[in-house]
């Protein structure tokens, strides 16, 4: 226990924002951003994108888990926010190599837990093979595919949350 909690504290001080911006450059956020944009013209579904490379030492001294972060960030950029409580974030915490969709209540009504963790563990094997840029194109599609089933567009509705990915 106490060395995982260690191993875990120096895995988030060695993730400096240099290891960041290697994983995801520039032009890849440009990407997830076009994907976002392009993903949502299948569905009235809202999609945010947050890489977060290493927690603050506050939460990892509380030793909160990826999970807990992402549902933070859910509530923190008002993913939950939109018309047909729809919308998804995808949170990638680079230092503990995890993934974590979070669904509004509109979506997860419809969509099982295990459905997005598949796409989770899809995007981490990606990951793991230094594919960044694939592993998250292929988690936004796969997140639109599940959208574009229960919330497909049915006019030109509006954009209500922001399409380009944050990074923490």
């Amino acid at each position: 226990m106490v060395m995982d909690r260690l191993r875990r504290l120096v895995r988030h001080l060695c993730m400096t924002p240099w290891r960041v911006k290697r994983a995801f450059p520039t032009q890849v956020l440009y990407i997830i951003e076009a994907k976002v944009k392009q993903a949502e013209q299948s569905h009235c579904g809202q999609i945010r994108v947050v890489i977060e490379g290493a927690l603050p030492a506050e939460l990892l001294w509380r030793n909160l888990s990826a999970r807990a972060r992402a549902i933070d960030v859910f509530s923190l950029l008002r993913v939950w926010d939109t018309e047909h409580n729809n919308g998804v974030l995808l949170y990638l915490l680079l230092a503990d190599h995890d993934v974590e969709i979070v669904a509004d209540r509109g979506i997860a009504a419809r969509v099982a837990q295990q459905d997005w963790e598949a796409i989770c563990r899809e995007m981490e094997s990606a990951f793991q093979l230094g594919e960044f840029e694939a592993g998250i194109t292929a988690g936004i599609q796969a997140v639109a595919a599940k959208l574009a089933v229960h919330f497909p567009r049915r006019e030109t509705g509006r954009n209500e949350l922001p399409d380009e990915p944050i990074m923490l």
